[in-house]
């Protein structure tokens, strides 16, 4: 599918499903396809990112991943209390690309306009920049910190590797690059390759403990965590937050998608969405299907033991690990920084 019918898609399913809601007070695009053209094709492990900005507090649950007249969506609500202050979307690492460029859906209340004008205007300025950069580094230390060491050890590991792969974060948002979520390795290691720092990249995948494993036990751990997606989706019944990652219409994402970038030779760059969808499917298991969390759980232990990690004590100091290298990727931040020659001052 063109990337132009499947943005025309989102707009009328913003139309007949979203802004009839006393709440709505807009609706706009966002992630990896927004700077696509229309004749792009869209590939079918990628989707059609956008947010609808509600006034209900709290928001309900969003819609997720949904198709919609051939389209893959992935619809989220964002709080209208968010965009209250412009300069505090330009500081936010993960709002102020969005405004950068005229990705409107829909704006009755003419907010989103303004600050898409205040935003694009100030976002290549170094200070803001570095602002989002900082931003991103604080949520590297705050959230490791936050690990709760009495949770499961499936939410631990989650907890553990977002914020370890916040690292490319930082890295994207100071080559002025989209901070993608499933594909942030492959994209961090473009950015040091571009920057000339390509020597940064084995320590990010160490940080993770990936750089040692093989095309062939990656393929392994997909395998494994194709059969624990298809046995999750089969049972799953509570909401949570990331249910729609974790259904038949997220697979071509979830499973497709990192096989493909297993056959281009990116099986390192495939290990961060193995984990993280293998340890959500847990936390579905856990609670709707707890006799198949425990017969499922070999699998996950062995994709997270690969690596180097088969305990709290090892995620505790996995993320020492990470915190450790935060003075050496900041380093690298500010080169990219300097370097980057579409960066006003």
């Amino acid at each position: 599918m063109k990337v132009g019918p499947a943005r025309a898609a989102a707009v009328q399913w913003v139309s007949e499903y979203a802004a009839s809601d006393a709440g709505f007070r807009g609706a706009y695009f966002c992630g990896s396809t927004v700077g696509l053209p229309d004749d792009a094709e869209l590939p079918p492990s990628s989707d059609i990112d956008l947010f609808v900005v509600t006034a209900q507090d709290p928001p309900r649950a969003k819609p997720g991943k949904l198709r919609y007249r051939g389209a893959l969506l992935e619809v989220s609500h964002l709080p209208w209390a968010q965009l209250a202050s412009a300069d505090d979307v330009l500081a936010s690492y993960h709002l102020a690309g969005n405004f950068r460029t005229g990705a409107i859906i829909d704006d009755p209340t003419g907010r989103l306009r303004e600050l898409h004008q205040h935003v694009s205007t100030r976002f290549a300025a170094r200070p803001w920049v570095l602002r989002r950069c900082q931003d991103a580094r604080h949520r590297i230390e705050t959230r490791l910190a936050a690990i709760v060491t009495s949770a499961p050890f499936h939410e631990q590991v989650t907890a553990w590797l977002f914020p370890t792969g916040v690292t490319c974060h930082v890295l994207l948002v100071a080559a002025l690059r989209n901070p993608t979520v499933r594909l942030r390795y492959l994209a961090a290691r473009e950015v040091l390759t571009d920057y000339g720092h390509l020597g940064l990249y084995p320590d990010l995948l160490g940080l993770l403990g990936c750089s040692h494993l093989s095309a062939q036990r990656v393929q392994h751990h997909l395998d494994e965590l194709a059969a624990t997606f298809d046995a999750t989706v089969h049972v799953a019944k509570t909401p949570f937050f990331f249910s729609s990652d974790i259904s038949p219409v997220a697979r071509p994402i979830a499973i497709e998608g990192s096989q493909a970038l297993i056959d281009a030779g990116h099986h390192h760059e495939a290990v961060f969405w193995i984990i993280a969808t293998f340890a959500r499917c847990h936390t579905i298991l856990a609670t709707d299907a707890p006799h198949l969390h425990e017969a499922l759980a070999p699998a996950f232990q062995a994709a997270v033991a690969d690596l180097g990690i088969s305990s709290t004590r090892d995620l505790l100091d996995r993320a020492g690990e990470v915190t450790g290298c935060l003075p050496r990727l900041w380093q690298t931040t500010e080169d990219i920084l300097a370097g980057n020659p579409d960066i006003t001052e």
